[in-house]
Order: C-alpha cells, then structure tokens, then sequence
C-alpha cells in the first residue's frame, strides 16, 4: 500500500513506516503531522485512486522526527575574462517524518 501526498510543492511517494523529509513545516519535534492532500491510493493493486486533484476520504497520518538541514550545496557565478567569481553557499531547511498509517474512507 502506499499514496502520493503533496507537501508545499512537491510530491512524495509514501508507505506506512517510512520516513521522508519535506521542506520545513511548522510544527515541534514528536508533533502528530496529518495530511488530506492525497493525490493518488493504491492498495497493492486491487484498489487504485487517483485524486482530481486528490482524493476524497483519504488522509496520512505521520508524528514529526526532528528537524535538519540538507546538504551543502555551492553556487559559482562567472564571467570569463572579467576576474568576476562569486561563491555563495545554500543549506535547505528540511523536515523528517515517519508515516505511520495511510486511512482511506
């Protein structure tokens, strides 16, 4: 069984007990974290789903892990022959969070 949810502007594949990380949420570490925007329910194949643009009855319900950072990642700016270099750097803010059930009414 698994679903697809959209969180902020991206989608994510989920199954109970599995962890993702989204972008930051605004909610605490051990926080119950509760999504209805379901895009697609597939049940091993005998029930699928699909949403327009999600999925009538069906919520996934996780708890908030904690909260981190991704990797780092750096951008250079150039322009040739102009002695123009600039080195910025970016961590994004994430959030991990473990799916505990997928409920489909």
């Amino acid at each position: 069984m698994y679903a697809i949810i959209k969180s902020g502007s991206r989608q994510y594949q989920v199954k109970p007990e599995s962890e993702i990380q989204v972008n930051r949420l605004d909610l605490e570490e051990g926080a119950a974290f509760e999504t209805d925007q379901v895009l697609l329910y597939n049940n091993e194949d005998k029930d699928i789903r699909v949403g327009a643009p999600f999925v009538k009855g069906a919520k996934v319900k996780g708890v908030v892990v904690r909260h981190l950072r991704g990797p780092k990642l750096l951008i250079f700016k150039m322009r040739r022959r102009e002695n123009y270099r600039k080195t910025r750097g970016h961590r994004q803010d994430l959030t991990r969070i473990r799916i505990e059930k997928i409920e489909v009414a």
